[in-house]
């Protein structure tokens, strides 16, 4: 079983997974977002974003080359929705706090007022349902929950008990 957790930047997707893999042997987390730091997969330098971009090719590639310890494989990056999964959960987070969770790790304005737009706008849940289809999408509010909260919706994902959801999260006033 491979699952995706995806979402913008800042919906608690590492802290959450970390969570879920501390407690759950059954569960091997692979933090995609260090491999392609580590791996040097990407194709470039965005300067003005200050980030990569990635090689999603080469990233899949070496996800199917992973050799993993535990009978589910979770992928934790805003990029997971992009490869191959049997089942993906889309993290979300009210644009408020989501650019206030930003700043206060050290992103710029200019960065977490874009990412908190697309957040708004679906972006990643709308990438995941083209992607994989309705019947495969797990989406989880995460604004008022606390991490713990957030690991215990994964483990509903991973373990079949929660039914499919896309869409029931609306931020548009946001915009």
């Amino acid at each position: 079983m491979r699952i995706a957790v995806t979402g913008t930047p800042g919906t608690g997707k590492t802290t959450a997974t970390e969570l879920l893999a501390e407690s759950r042997p059954d569960v091997d987390v692979v933090h995609l977002n260090a491999v392609i730091e580590t791996e040097g997969l990407y194709e470039s330098v965005d300067e003005e974003r200050d980030s990569v971009v990635a090689d999603l090719d080469a990233l899949a590639a070496w996800v199917d080359d992973y050799e993993r310890d535990a009978d589910v494989l979770v992928l934790d990056s805003h990029l997971a929705h992009h490869l191959d999964a049997d089942r993906v959960a889309v993290l979300r987070c009210a644009p408020d706090a989501l650019a206030k969770r930003l700043r206060d790790r050290g992103e710029s304005d200019a960065k977490a007022a874009e990412n908190a737009e697309s957040e708004a706008l679906d972006v990643v849940l709308s990438e995941a349902v083209e992607t994989h289809g309705l019947d495969a999408v797990y989406e989880i509010e995460t604004t008022q929950s606390s991490p713990d909260e957030v690991a215990d919706a994964l483990a509903t994902v991973v373990d079949g008990t929660r039914e499919p959801t896309a869409g029931d999260v609306d931020y548009l006033e946001y915009l």
